[in-house]
């Protein structure tokens, strides 16, 4: 039987950085991906923002990891020549109300070790995005965005560069522990190997690779919830320079109905929250009103019928409608009786923006294995 030292199931933007990062250490690595090529899930489906650690609980995974991660990227943009853009965002109470939570999340920001995070009135708010419809904000300068599609082709070159081998269309239907790491049954030809080392990042499955691997789910608190996210968007001009973000849901479901860039200055809106049994990527345009009409509360002035379907995404959410956040679940399972699987659950935002530190974390558990 074929010896693998490290095998990483799932070829989004989490598995190919991890990829990259552990073919700077170790070879006989292994990237199984059930699609034709990498990034077809969440990696592809995103509003592709470098986020800047704002939102997230002090101390949290998503924080620290977000703020590193930040960090890494741009770096990575710089040296590597990856599209960027690095356009600042502002947060906007747009109701007195709102104020409260506002100066909350400025706080959280700091406490965070987000750098350069002020309030701004509305004065100072009219100087660099007259176009809102804002009483307050907090403006974060350093959120851009970026080309997650070339990010995800940088870490992809620079692993197979390694010889990390990439076995595309290779669902895995098996996954049992014996004395010597994990016997890995792949589902086209029947094929099995033996891995040392197994990395669960498979975004949206990856709680039943978890299963696979003989983990209770919903005891473990394992179990994904699907989080459909839509967006649609502005066939106009964008009057808005820089990204645009209401004040968020208190338990963070999801940042609001927001507005964002992409490198060609193109505009749209979203993701909205909706709660799915299956995956299914067709964007409701009977939502056109309900998008117009949230948009228009932070953006004053849009044209309705501006607002075009574009796309939507799937959020491999831990917590259900109506529940607390929940945190990344990044963990070896050496207590479960699986030394050497390391699971990777929960990946959502801010996993783009994470995904080189989240690698770093990886690394550092792999090299004590």
């Amino acid at each position: 039987m074929e010896e693998i030292r490290v095998t990483i199931i799932g070829a989004g933007i989490v598995g190919l950085a991890i990829a990259s990062k552990l073919s700077e250490r170790y070879d006989n690595i292994v990237v199984l991906e059930q699609h034709d090529t990498f990034g077809q899930e969440t990696s592809s489906r995103n509003s592709e923002v470098i986020h800047s650690g704002i939102y997230y609980p002090e101390n949290s995974l998503k924080a620290r990891l977000c703020v590193e991660g930040a960090e890494n990227l741009y770096e990575i943009c710089k040296k590597y020549s990856i599209p960027h853009r690095k356009l600042g965002k502002l947060i906007v109470a747009t109701d007195y109300s709102e104020l409260k939570v506002l100066q909350g999340l400025l706080e959280k920001g700091i406490r965070n070790n987000v750098k350069d995070l002020v309030i701004l009135d509305k004065h100072e708010i009219d100087k660099i995005e007259p176009n809102t419809n804002a009483l307050l904000a907090v403006y974060s300068p350093n959120t851009g965005i970026i080309d997650s599609h070339s990010l995800m082709k940088h870490f992809f070159n620079t692993a197979k560069g390694r010889e990390v081998l990439f076995a595309f269309q290779s669902e895995v239907e098996s996954l049992g522990k014996d004395r010597d790491g994990f016997i890995v049954g792949i589902k086209k030809d029947n094929y099995k190997f033996r891995s040392k080392i197994v990395i669960n990042c498979a975004g949206l499955s990856s709680d039943y690779v978890a299963g696979l691997a003989g983990i209770d789910i919903d005891k473990s608190g394992y179990k994904i919830k699907f989080c459909k996210g839509s967006y649609f968007s502005y066939a106009k001009a964008s009057p808005v320079n820089m990204l645009i973000y209401p004040t968020p849901y208190e338990k963070l479901e999801g940042l609001g109905v927001h507005a964002t860039l992409d490198l060609g200055s193109r505009l749209r809106f979203g993701p909205d929250v909706e709660y799915v049994e299956f995956i299914d990527y067709k964007v409701d345009s009977s939502k056109r009103d309900i998008f117009y009409e949230s948009a228009s509360k932070i953006i004053p002035g849009l044209d309705k019928e501006a607002f075009i379907p574009d796309m939507a995404g799937i959020r491999p959410k831990l917590q259900g409608p109506d529940e607390q956040t929940k945190d990344f679940i990044i963990k070896e399972e050496s207590d479960n009786g699986l030394s050497g699987l390391i699971n990777l659950i929960g990946i959502e935002s801010p996993g783009l923006t994470a995904s080189p530190a989240i690698a770093g974390m990886v690394a550092d558990i792999v090299s004590k294995l």
